[in-house]
């Protein structure tokens, strides 16, 4: 998205990205074997808001196969076990301009992830490292597709890099893990994120499993039985994705039945986890970025 970046609007991206830089390295050290995972969402999203930001997307801790949008419910007791491969994914806005960042973690005693978790690694490196005005966002995938299949594995080629807007998460640019034509370029004053995913499988994902991340992506329509307290609660965060968790203060039965309505009307997009085949693992590394007059700046180094 061309957003019209002024001094601002800049600081405060850069206030979110220093932030979502700091949590994601705090939940690098803390994502142990036997750590709960709503642990150490919860915990980031408490940072983020001792920090003076919000939560620009729920916190997301994938592992092993899936790949992405794995988000603990609100009496999730799940833990990390030695032998995952751990993805952290978080997104802080400051004034509705929101950074994105991610991680990956190897929690097997050998190692045995590390090779596939430095491929996405030194993919998004590749890939920062073409960032320029005028440059085709395909060229920025080519570099993130070779550096994975140098490696010996796969980009997975159905999830992409994206801009950042104000309230927004996703919006143009499209950025692609792989090379291909057409797509656009990059231009100054765009922010946004690249995101390489590595797999040791194909390299496609699907949904499969509970939604329990959520956005508003028009306005309701008026319909019998919508709660006007969860409404309300929804609409607070001005469409930017929520998750079940955050409503743990409202009736659960009319928080589901609220959902399950506007979800039918189309006003609600319900985001379920993003799984590679069984026994596939994927890592991702994410950061930031703003194309300024003097160049790219990573806002989530």
């Amino acid at each position: 998205m061309l957003f019209p970046v002024d001094q601002q609007a800049l600081e405060s991206w850069r206030k979110a990205g220093r932030i979502a830089s700091e949590c994601r390295e705090w939940a690098k050290t803390n994502i142990q074997p036997g750590v709960r995972i709503r642990h150490v969402l919860e915990t980031v999203e408490s940072m983020i808001r001792e920090r003076g930001g919000q939560p620009g997307f729920p916190a997301q801790s994938s592992r092993n196969s899936v790949a992405a949008h794995y988000c603990s419910a609100p009496e999730d007791e799940q833990t990390y076990q030695e032998g995952d491969c751990v993805k952290v994914d978080i997104g802080v806005h400051v004034d509705g301009y929101v950074a994105d960042t991610a991680a990956t973690v190897d929690l097997s005693s050998d190692r045995r992830w590390t090779p596939l978790i430095e491929s996405a690694k030194s993919a998004l490196a590749a890939a920062i490292a073409t960032v320029g005005e005028g440059v085709p966002v395909g060229d920025v995938g080519g570099a993130i597709e070779r550096t994975i299949l140098k490696a010996g594995f796969q980009p997975v080629r159905n999830l992409t890099g994206h801009g950042l807007g104000r309230w927004k998460v996703h919006c143009a640019p499209q950025i692609p893990n792989y090379a291909e034509r057409g797509g656009g370029t990059l231009k100054r004053g765009m922010v946004f994120a690249i995101e390489p995913f590595a797999s040791t499988g194909k390299g496609y994902i699907r949904e499969a499993g509970k939604a329990e991340v959520f956005m508003m992506v028009r306005p309701p329509m008026k319909a019998k039985g919508l709660d006007r307290d969860v409404l309300k609660a929804i609409e607070a965060w001005r469409g930017l994705p929520v998750a079940r968790r955050y409503f743990t203060h409202l009736d659960r039965e009319l928080v589901e039945d609220t959902i399950t309505k506007l979800a039918r009307q189309g006003s609600l997009m319900r985001y379920p986890p993003l799984v590679e085949d069984e026994g596939v693992m994927v890592a991702q590394y994410e950061h930031s970025l703003y194309l300024g007059p003097d160049g790219v700046e990573v806002l989530t180094a």
